[in-house]
């Protein structure tokens, strides 16, 4: 007798998740970041005394993404102590433009890379090193303490702080990678430890968060083979260095083979708002029925430009936006779109996400509510 079973698979509970979360805490860093004690790096670094105008950061991925994404949603809001630039692209012609950017003569760079030894981040290194004199006075390195990096560091009198071995580069932003060279720009990074921190203990103490990425993660697992995209659509420009931290994030932490040999994964999309809602939006509406949507807005952009009263000749239809906040305008195409999405199509599932301000709480909740988001997924997955 032959028999073929065809059971469909029965995922785990939320409790046998949660366990599994807690389990791996044990030995994956990143969970544990917003606790660390970060008053001996700034004794440090205030020691050293910086005094360059402009901080240049050589690295890439998760070396330079998370940093990019506080800083791009900080830095039009607040007074910033040095501008901050990201050297990435082996690209000759972007390299070249970045530096022309800069005061070479009055920037600190930042070596930042956790293996030591990423092509593109030497090679960049190794021309930047062609051009302008460096050592410890305009120059820092950080990495794993074991690396060949380390080692020409340390050769050279060369300043360095620490990359954790259990910290992927892609959860890497509240280590040393991002919490030195946004210290150094201005930034608040003990706020930023406490908006993660309040998401950490939020979930692990089974309150909100918890309720809420859980029941996120298991939609995604559970329809993952009819809804396989998952589109961010942010609101602002201020989330554009999000997005693309996100996509990282997600993509290389979900795109795996799992114990069965099947692959698995579910792909990332970020878009901005409006701006895409003109070309994507399209797709999303009249598309294929594969997509899952995450809206994210800025409820209080803190700056209150407004639309100029003025009458347009053949445009007087459109004076009703005139004396409107562009802060206002924005969030309305926001809900427009929403309302748009929730009333043509019943078979879009879309969640929101409200940011209440422009500030290193928001955005370090933001993102540290997503590195759980992925961990779970990842173990439904």
């Amino acid at each position: 007798m032959k028999t073929t079973l065809n059971f469909p698979q029965i995922s785990r509970t939320d409790a046998e998740i949660f366990e599994a979360i807690k389990v791996e805490r044990e030995t994956i860093g990143y969970y544990n970041l917003p606790m660390q004690d970060i008053e001996p790096m700034k004794k440090k670094l205030d020691s050293l005394n910086f005094t360059q105008k402009q901080v240049a950061v050589i690295g890439i991925g998760g070396s330079t993404l998370g940093t990019y994404a506080i800083y791009n949603f900080l830095k039009d809001s607040k007074a910033m102590s040095k501008e901050l630039y990201f050297l990435e692209s082996t690209d000759p012609v972007a390299l070249q433009s970045s530096l022309r950017k800069l005061n070479i003569d009055d920037t600190l760079f930042i070596v930042i890379s956790k293996s030591g030894s990423t092509i593109e981040t030497i090679s960049i290194f190794k021309y930047i090193l062609s051009i302008k004199k460096l050592d410890k006075s305009n120059l820092l390195i950080i990495t794993e303490d074991d690396s060949k990096l380390n080692n020409y560091a340390k050769a050279n009198d060369i300043y360095t702080f620490d990359i954790p071995k259990d910290v992927g580069g892609r959860f890497s932003v509240l280590s040393n990678v991002g919490l030195v060279p946004l210290y150094l720009c201005g930034v608040n990074i003990d706020e930023l430890l406490k908006g993660a921190k309040d998401k950490y203990n939020s979930f692990f103490n089974k309150e909100e968060a918890y309720d809420i990425l859980m029941k996120k993660a298991r939609t995604y697992y559970e329809y993952r083979d009819t809804y396989n995209i998952n589109a961010l659509f942010s609101y602002s420009q201020l989330l554009e260095g999000f997005n693309k931290w996100y996509v990282q994030l997600w993509g290389e932490s979900l795109g795996k083979i799992d114990e069965n040999n099947s692959n698995q994964g579910l792909t990332p999309i970020g878009l901005l708002g409006p701006v895409d809602q003109h070309s994507f939006l399209q797709l999303i509406v009249q598309g294929k029925r594969d997509k899952t949507i995450t809206f994210i807005k800025i409820k209080d952009f803190k700056d209150e430009i407004q639309i100029p009263n003025i009458t347009l000749e053949g445009l007087e239809e459109l004076d009703y936006i005139n004396n409107l906040n562009f802060k206002h305008l924005i969030n309305e195409q926001c809900d427009a779109t929403i309302e748009s999405v929730k009333q043509l199509k019943k078979d879009i599932p879309i969640d929101i996400l409200v940011l209440e301000e422009i500030s290193e709480w928001e955005i370090s909740n933001l993102m540290f509510n997503y590195e759980l988001l992925t961990s779970i997924v990842g173990q439904f997955l």
